[in-house]
């Protein structure tokens, strides 16, 4: 039976994976094909690049834009958080569709199935299987085919221990034999964590630590599937990276100061704080302040990068739904006090949410957030390899699909399966030092 399995490490960036941080992954990384280029959404959140991994094609496609995102709900900008749990199914309300592409759990329903533990935001887990085709575990609700409530729902806290028990009830259930073609962990360390202490901190480190053992746990059970006769393709790495917080900016009060937006809660102009990224939308009402607003935009000190209209195709954005600018915020590599490299302002967030100075951070184009980890052991990819060309979050479903012998037509990625590289079988078990 052919099946893949994806283990995400949320908000891991590629330079803490070694011997002593990440052993799992260090060892892993030997033994299957490592992807050096590897690269995440703009913006570099959670939710978004769920959607792109699991639609395989970029913002401007599947239609979720931001972690923080503006519908245009009877002529007026409204802001969201995507990561409430029934965000999507408004989404479907307000504009027809909750993703307005495919997922890999549409696309394998009827060849095997998927199933999905999640222990991030709801939004982002119910990203995954919107639409109710496949079986989405998370602790604010877990849903079945149809979206019908699953009885058996996952009850775990969002923190390492709540991340060890979701591992132990995936292995039992998604790994089991005979069990789904697509099976997905998405576990909330070591970016939970990371939002609230320094990055290197001994906080950081040990969660980290935790985190890779879950990863090893999986490992061996799907080395027991490949020892039973499955074929299986193991996906295992991160959606983004970590930069500290170096700076906190208020665009909207800046607006304000300029002219350029009414009041703070008027919807001709709405920020949607991306962490290090903001977007910014324009009531069709006021297409006279775009220039004006794109020029203050890019005379700002804290932003490191502004992408206008005719710009977002580049980011896999569209000007679509009111989104005018988008902007990327300014960091360099400075280091904090546990001698981490990377720091970025980030954009104010709005509601009850906040940013800590010296935390952990993501969300923009600045280097160490746009460097994710990317692992992939099975058939089609070089034991022990490091390929250097680019990698993208929207290749990771393509190449599902290609595993399970079906078509991926339809997507912005492509699989990457090397042809001629068979599977040498049996693999080496995972061992750590």
């Amino acid at each position: 039976m052919r099946r893949t399995v994806i283990v995400i490490l949320d908000g891991l960036r590629r330079d803490f994976v070694d011997a002593s941080r990440t052993p799992a992954l260090a060892a892993l990384r030997e033994r299957g094909e490592y992807f050096a280029g590897y690269r995440s959404a703009f913006p570099s959140a959670t939710r978004v690049v769920s959607s792109t991994l699991a639609t395989g094609c970029w913002p401007a496609r599947h239609g979720l834009a931001g972690n923080t995102m503006a519908l245009i709900e009877d002529g007026r900008l409204v802001r969201h958080d995507a990561g409430h749990p029934d965000f999507l199914q408004w989404k479907r309300q307000v504009t027809g569709t909750s993703l307005a592409v495919p997922t890999l759990a549409e696309r394998v329903a009827r060849h095997g199935g998927a199933m999905i533990f999640n222990n991030v935001s709801p939004g982002a887990a119910y990203a995954h299987d919107p639409d109710g085709f496949g079986r989405v575990y998370h602790r604010a609700g877990s849903f079945g085919p149809g979206r019908v409530p699953l009885a058996d729902g996952l009850d775990v806290t969002l923190d390492a221990a709540g991340d060890a028990a979701m591992t132990a009830r995936f292995i039992q259930e998604a790994l089991a034999p005979g069990g789904p073609a697509l099976a997905v962990l998405w576990m909330g360390e070591p970016d939970h964590i990371q939002h609230n202490t320094a990055l290197g901190s001994p906080e950081h480190l040990a969660v980290l630590k935790a985190a890779d053992a879950n990863l090893a746990r999986v490992v061996a059970a799907v080395d027991a599937l490949r020892e039973a006769g499955d074929d299986v393709l193991l996906i295992a790495g991160s959606d983004h990276g970590h930069e500290s917080v170096s700076g906190i900016i208020d665009i909207e009060l800046e607006l304000v100061g300029a002219g350029l937006k009414d009041d703070l809660h008027s919807d001709d102009v709405v920020v949607c704080s991306n962490g290090t990224s903001a977007l910014i939308y324009l009531a069709g009402t006021e297409e006279a302040r775009r220039d004006r607003l794109g020029d203050f935009l890019t005379s700002r000190p804290w932003a490191g990068a502004v992408f206008g209209a005719g710009d977002l195709a580049a980011l896999g954005q569209s000007p679509t739904g009111g989104l005018a600018f988008a902007v990327s915020m300014k960091g360099d590599a400075t280091p904090n006090a546990y001698g981490v490299p990377g720091s970025c302002l980030a954009a104010r967030p709005q509601g009850a949410k906040a940013d800590r100075l010296g935390f952990g951070q993501h969300g923009g184009l600045n280097a160490h957030e746009q460097a994710p980890v990317l692992i992939v052991d099975g058939a089609g990819f070089i034991d022990g390899g490091v390929r250097e060309t680019p990698a993208r979050i929207i290749d990771i479903a393509p190449t599902v699909l290609t595993h399970l012998g079906l078509p991926a037509g339809g997507m912005d990625g492509a699989a990457l399966q090397v042809p001629a590289v068979p599977r040498i079988a049996p693999r080496a078990a995972l061992t750590l030092t």
